[in-house]
């Protein structure tokens, strides 16, 4: 699980009918401003990087030394950095997320500076990240703070009175010297955002996808309790992980028998220990990382990244668009009807709503991949969904890049 710092009304019970123009602007009044942009690396700053479709490493711009784990090792680079971005509005945080090929033998750097009332930023890692496990240990970096803003895992947080107006992005690509590896990256965006303190949220309005339920397959974290601790040890810890699963398994994209080969052959749903091991944060300790899992989904030739929604409104229209989505929420026991736990921040898939707008979800805290289809009321889940004091309303999007997502909240900044 990731840790994180009413009833319907008659009107929402009676109709299943598309938001009138304008109640999802005044839906969202008071709802976290957010925006999610995505790169063009034909824009930007090159060293020895070719842009195109894809980013990809062309010629070493230099080399330089890491050390982790594994040892001290040398490597070539190539960098792009990107453009400046302006973001609309005061935002508080800023979370990094792409997609990328790194073959044995590369590895990738995610760094981010942001521009505030003080003038422009140094540089913040935000991830260095590699699909295997051969070259680096995958992972964020712990300890970076200073007057500006600080780093917490995977989230660029701005220090108080610096909020951020803009951003730059940068990514480093690693290779063996003197090879011919080639690191590509295919997708790279962010999200800034500002969530104000409010400790309720009120209900949103129907967006279409009520009485729609998309046939996501089901699996069960509690099932894997204690199966490898070196990657945290299942059960509570793999709510990320597998929810990211499941979503796979909708669009037929996840590990085949083979690459699931060294799992334990008792194991019931071996595809799910084998996203926690290549989802790990070795610094983190733990496979709830955010872009580490839609970066994860990447692999398999699914766009993802991570973003923000306002309203459950907003998550309908993606629904609607056939796109499951994973929600990230923290509630006590008492305030999610139907849960029977608690939870200081945990992940689940949200597949559909029911004929009278409560949320159909995939639980991953189940006893049973039979037990994980669970229906929650909307209130309540919207209110432990976006409040200040949960994630205020972070989401994986993961989708096949030939399946359009809908169009965003009309008036409002794009959050996807």
């Amino acid at each position: 699980m990731r840790a994180l710092t009413v009833f319907l009304s008659t009107v929402l019970l009676a109709t299943t009918l598309a938001t009138p123009a304008g109640a999802e602007q005044k839906s969202a009044a008071g709802a976290a401003d957010v925006v999610y942009q995505r790169e063009s690396f034909t824009s930007g700053t090159s060293e020895g990087t070719a842009a195109g479709a894809v980013l990809s490493f062309a010629s070493p711009a230099g080399t330089t030394s890491y050390t982790d784990a594994l040892g001290t090792k040398t490597w070539e680079y190539a960098r792009w950095t990107g453009p400046e971005q302006a973001v609309g509005f005061p935002a508080t945080e800023l979370i990094a997320s792409w997609t990328a090929d790194t073959p044995p033998g590369s590895w990738l750097q995610v760094e981010a500076r942001v521009r505030n009332a003080a003038g422009l930023t140094g540089w913040y890692v935000l991830g260095r990240w590699a699909y295997g496990e051969g070259d680096i240990r995958r992972t964020s970096v712990a300890g970076q703070s200073d007057a500006n803003a600080s780093v917490s895992v995977d989230t660029l947080v701005a220090a108080a009175g610096r909020q951020l107006s803009a951003y730059q992005l940068r990514l480093t690509l690693y290779r063996t010297p003197g090879s011919s590896v080639a690191p590509s990256v295919r997708t790279l965006g962010a999200m800034a955002s500002y969530v104000p303190e409010r400790k309720t949220v009120p209900v949103s309005p129907g967006g279409g996808a009520w009485g729609k339920e998309l046939a996501v397959p089901r699996r069960s974290q509690s099932i894997h309790q204690g199966h490898y601790p070196e990657w945290d040890g299942g059960g509570e810890a793999w709510c990320s992980p597998t929810s990211t699963t499941m979503v796979l398994g909708y669009w037929d994209s996840w590990p085949s028998a083979q690459d699931t080969a060294w799992v334990d052959p008792s194991d019931p749903n071996p595809e799910v220990d084998y996203a926690a091991r290549y989802t790990y944060d070795h610094a983190y300790q733990g496979a709830g990382n955010w872009p580490f899992n839609t970066a994860y989904a990447g692999r398999y030739g699914l766009d993802g990244f991570v973003t923000r929604l306002r309203t459950l409104t907003e998550l309908e229209r993606l629904i609607s668009a056939g796109v499951p989505v994973i929600t990230s929420q923290s509630f006590k026991k008492s305030e999610l009807p139907g849960a029977g736990y608690g939870t200081n921040g945990h992940l689940m898939v949200i597949v559909g709503f029911t004929a009278t707008g409560d949320v159909i979800a995939n639980d991953p805290a189940s006893p049973s991949n039979d037990a994980v289809r669970r229906v929650y009321p909307r209130a309540d889940f919207e209110n432990v969904w976006l409040r200040s004091s949960s994630s205020g309303g972070v989401v994986y999007v993961i989708h096949p890049p030939g399946h359009a997502l809908p169009a965003t909240t009309p008036g409002l900044p794009a959050n996807w």
